[in-house]
């Protein structure tokens, strides 16, 4: 089954009445519904440049920003280091960065894009924007600020409650 079938198949559950054990948590099921459903068609999206979601994040900071050190992606993504440094490895691999020891800090790596990858700018640019259209394309402008308002508040809620947890 295609990915776009499975997406089609997926959407359709948010019309189907949730169990009870899920209702509850219902906009947590929302959540995952939708976070599943962009992950997916992100995927879909960015295999056509030869990426993986999470890829192209990296690439933005650098082409961005120029080169960094890979301490500074971890912190600049939320991600952790374990899995920056395999995303940078896949990318390396991939052609789109190289590594380089800092020259002021024999500790610290620096990542920096590679001409090869300056191509992929404008297709991950494009693809973002058809991502973009996918996410808010049936919302008007004021639907869309209203949306992004209450993920910004659901957003400090759960960082609120990692930071409490741990």
């Amino acid at each position: 089954m295609g990915p776009a079938k499975k997406a089609a198949e997926t959407a359709t559950t948010a019309d189907t009445p949730l169990p009870p054990s899920v209702q509850a948590g219902s906009l947590n099921h929302a959540i995952i519904r939708v976070a599943r459903l962009h992950r997916m068609l992100a995927a879909q999206l960015l295999r056509r440049v030869g990426l993986h979601p999470s890829q192209e994040l990296v690439m933005m900071q650098l082409w961005d920003r120029g080169p960094q050190r890979q301490t500074d992606l971890v912190r600049m993504l939320g991600s952790d280091a374990a899995t920056m440094t395999r995303t940078i490895q896949r990318l390396e691999h991939a052609g789109f960065v190289r590594r380089r020891p800092s020259a002021t800090d024999k500790r610290a790596t620096i990542i920096e894009p590679t001409p090869a990858s300056q191509a992929l700018c404008r297709e991950v640019e494009n693809i973002w924007a058809e991502l973009e259209s996918s996410v808010a394309g049936g919302l008007t402008p004021d639907q869309q600020a209203d949306a992004l308002k209450v993920l910004e508040q659901i957003e400090a809620g759960l960082a609120r409650a990692a930071t409490q947890s741990t």
